[in-house]
């Protein structure tokens, strides 16, 4: 092991073994007296919940650890985790959908449950980036996109069986927590048998190093060895993800620390990177015991990891960058457009005039008391009516801001993955909507609206606080954005596993369940849209010259850090107004801008109308299906957009480049 990867696994070892030392101390006497006969609690929660624990917590950090580096080793890919490319969030949607509809699964094992929950996701994520030939941004973005889908469908299954996952959603944000010594044997077990594999892979994997030819040349099937990687990373994160739920970003940060600090070698970075991650989960789990005393046992350590590893990756992000940009320089960005850019308006008044048709629709059509289909009748307009058209307005409102900002990002950043959930200004707009709720106890929706504006506002000047020395770059840009993201979505993680009953109001937030829109806020949500557009139309030209590339649009004239600036700034109001409306994880702003994409709309203005338009056909639908699907209960219109979203993702997925 080189000398720098050594001296920090020593470094932290010792430091583990230290506050082990002191944590343990006033413990270890209760297992030098012999066991008494009578009922001695002090000593069975060392022996069956305190010292299970820690080493949970050894193995646990170890296999995470091992999983980052064989990603990171195989995809060539210093952002690849089990978190960021979706493997954790797959295998916990999947544990939390077994857990409510066909909880008999568990006779095969959870082991089976997480691994086929973990297999989906990693399918998604490279079916997502097939199109971008698995380049290292599309990939992260891709796992991101899976991440917060299945989070999103994870939530809402919390939110509507509460009654039986609240517990699960604690767990699921990374519970060490244990009560006897069968869940650590049971994994101790699992790892084991990985070791030998994992060992005959690590020579393969290290002559990576020397290029794809080279590799080739000396007779490796690339494609294979990483698949055979990729699969033994997938089942080290499902076994862990099983056991004790999701641990953020210690798969992540321990093989760039190790990397960091010297080891060059495959073999050696993954030795040194399994370490470093058992260690920095120990440390991790003792300072939060230590922490939370009694209440140790409710603060999910996944959630204290993401906490700390979220600054870690913004120290890290200018480093990354670096290396990103080396390995996709000889990959294909987002096909250009430039050389076909078709105005074609009739699409915009076909997708307007289908928009002005499911509009009337969700107004008329409506489910009787006897569940029997209806058209509102003349004697209930004045009674129904007045409650209907401000939601269904704002729904249309909302879809109009989250297309257009879907589409002004992907065009900005020349990635077609991009959508307002991934640059984070929705995590920031939810994160000061759930301090509103936890400080005021019962915001207004004029509160939480202002609240998530400057959430908004706050993310985006990070954002470009992080991104000023690069020119404010797409890439660099996205990554701090998914940075800040996890950070607040940790944040997040812990308030709602506090215990605390405005959780559940937290969640209906994030499917979006929240507050009836209001006839005033409604129009003062539609005056922002229009000038929202309005705004955006404005800056059209230097949307269609950045498809140029950004050396060709200088020359053109084309101020790049201001323009980047005021389309962010613009994206990121445009979210903030819809959040509040319908949730952060409608998936709309991805959605929309594909569709549009594939009528073969490439002039900018036509493109953003249309993507707008498109957006809130989505959400009108969305919300139309949650008022009426399950009559009398009423579905929250994010969670609906998400699932009329995902067939159409899926379809995405099959449509080959033009």
């Amino acid at each position: 092991m080189p000398r720098g990867a050594g001296r920090l696994v020593l470094v932290m070892g010792l430091l583990a073994l230290a506050l082990g030392a002191y944590f343990l101390a006033p413990r270890l006497p209760l297992l030098m007296q012999p066991p008494t006969e009578g009922y001695d609690p002090a000593r069975m929660v060392l022996v069956y919940a305190t010292l299970p624990r820690l080493v949970m917590a050894v193995l646990c950090g170890a296999a995470l650890g091992a999983s980052g580096a064989l990603l990171q080793q195989a995809l060539r890919n210093p952002l690849a985790s089990p978190t960021t490319l979706g493997i954790d969030a797959g295998a916990r949607l999947a544990l939390g959908a077994v857990t409510l509809f066909y909880p008999a699964l568990f006779g095969w094992g959870r082991d089976v449950v997480a691994l086929a929950g973990s297999g989906v996701a990693a399918a998604l994520v490279f079916g997502l980036s097939r199109r971008q030939d698995f380049s290292p941004v599309a990939l992260i973005l891709s796992g991101l996109l899976v991440s917060l889908y299945c989070g999103a469908l994870a939530a809402a299954l919390t939110l509507v069986e509460s009654r039986y996952l609240a517990s699960l959603f604690v767990w699921g944000s990374g519970s060490l927590s244990q009560q006897s010594w069968t869940p650590t044997f049971d994994l101790a077990i699992r790892l084991a048998v990985l070791v030998v594999p994992i060992a005959l892979l690590a020579r393969p994997l290290s002559l990576l190093d020397l290029g794809e030819d080279a590799a080739r040349g000396l007779g490796l099937n690339v494609a294979y060895l990483r698949l055979g990687a990729v699969a033994l990373a997938v089942l080290l994160a499902a076994f862990t993800a099983s056991s004790v739920g999701v641990i953020g970003f210690v798969g992540l940060v321990a093989p760039i620390l190790v990397r960091l600090a010297g080891a060059r070698s495959f073999g050696r970075s993954l030795a040194a990177a399994t370490a470093v991650g058992a260690l920095l989960l120990l440390l991790t789990d003792l300072l939060v015991q230590m922490a939370a005393g009694l209440s140790a046992d409710f603060l999910p350590t996944g959630a204290v990891t993401a906490l700390l590893g979220s600054p870690i990756l913004l120290w890290l992000l200018p480093r990354v960058t670096v290396r990103l940009r080396k390995e996709a320089a000889a990959m294909p960005a987002m096909r250009s457009y430039a050389l076909a850019m078709r105005r074609g308006v009739l699409p915009v008044f076909i997708i307007g005039a289908l928009l002005i048709v499911l509009t009337l629709i969700a107004l008329a059509v409506e489910r009787a008391p006897n569940a029997e289909w209806q058209l509102l009748s003349a004697a209930d307009v004045s009674h129904i009516l007045p409650f209907r058209w401000p939601r269904v307005l704002a729904a249309v409102g909302a879809g109009l801001l989250l297309g257009s900002a879907g589409f002004l990002l992907q065009r900005l950043t020349g990635n077609e993955m991009a959508s307002p959930e991934i640059l984070g200004v929705s995590s920031g707009a939810t994160f000061a909507m759930a301090v509103a709720l936890f400080v005021s106890g019962v915001p207004s929706l004029a509160t939480v609206t202002a609240s998530a504006a400057l959430g908004a506002a706050l993310v985006l000047g990070l954002i470009l606080f992080l991104s000023r020395r690069s020119g404010f770059q797409p890439e660099r840009m996205l990554l701090a954005g998914i940075a800040l993201s996890a950070l607040l979505d940790a944040v997040i993680g812990v308030l709602s596993a506090a215990g605390d009953p405005r959780a559940l109001q937290l969640l209906s937030w994030l499917t979006g369940a929240g507050f009836a829109a209001e006839p005033m806020s409604t129009l003062v949500s539609l005056a922002l849209v229009a000038l929202g557009i309005i705004a955006a139309l404005c800056l059209v030209r230097w949307l269609d010259i950045f498809q140029l590339g950004a050396v060709t649009a200088q020359e053109l004239g084309v101020p790049l850090g201001l323009a980047r600036v005021l389309l962010l700034a613009l994206v990121a109001g445009t979210t903030a107004v819809a959040t509040p409306l319908v949730g952060p994880l409608t998936f709309v702003g991805f959605i929309a801008p594909n569709l549009v994409r594939l009528l073969g709309l490439r002039h900018s203005g036509t493109a953003l109308l249309s993507s707008a338009l498109t957006g809130a056909a989505i959400l009108v639908t969305a919300d139309w299906v949650a008022r009426t699907v399950a009559f009398p209960f009423q579905l929250p219109t994010g969670l609906v957009a998400s699932l009329v979203g995902a067939p159409l993702l899926l379809w995405l997925l099959q449509r080959r480049p033009a």
